[in-house]
């Protein structure tokens, strides 16, 4: 079986980390990003099964990201994850596989995880 590929964009060191380390534990292969590269040259070049991306980036926001992987690459599965639950009524994050509120408690993200590969 091959090692699955997940994305993780975030611009929060810690939490990156935090997510490799649970990722990693899984047996899952982990790319990292703080979001400041083009997103579409990263799925280009690491090929990912699945993205877990923060909605409030540091240099752009989590929802164009978002659209802008949907537009070329509609079937892979994304996880938004934020601090802001009220992100859930934007219509933009529609376009998301799933939906997480960030917690120190990966388990929730984990499952989605699962689900999704």
């Amino acid at each position: 079986m091959d090692r699955k590929t997940v994305l993780v964009i975030d611009d929060e060191e810690h939490v990156r980390m935090l997510y490799a380390e649970e990722l990693r534990a899984q047996g899952y292969a982990v790319v990292l990003s703080d979001g400041g590269e083009d997103p579409l040259a990263l799925v280009e070049e690491h090929k990912p099964d699945l993205i877990i991306l923060d909605i409030k980036l540091e240099s752009r926001s989590g929802l164009d990201v978002l659209q802008i992987v949907r537009c070329k690459h509609a079937r892979l599965p994304i996880i938004l994850c934020t601090a802001y639950d009220s992100f859930r009524l934007d219509l933009k994050s529609i376009a998301a596989d799933a939906y997480v509120v960030k917690s120190y408690d990966s388990s929730e993200l984990m499952r989605k995880v699962e689900e999704l590969i």
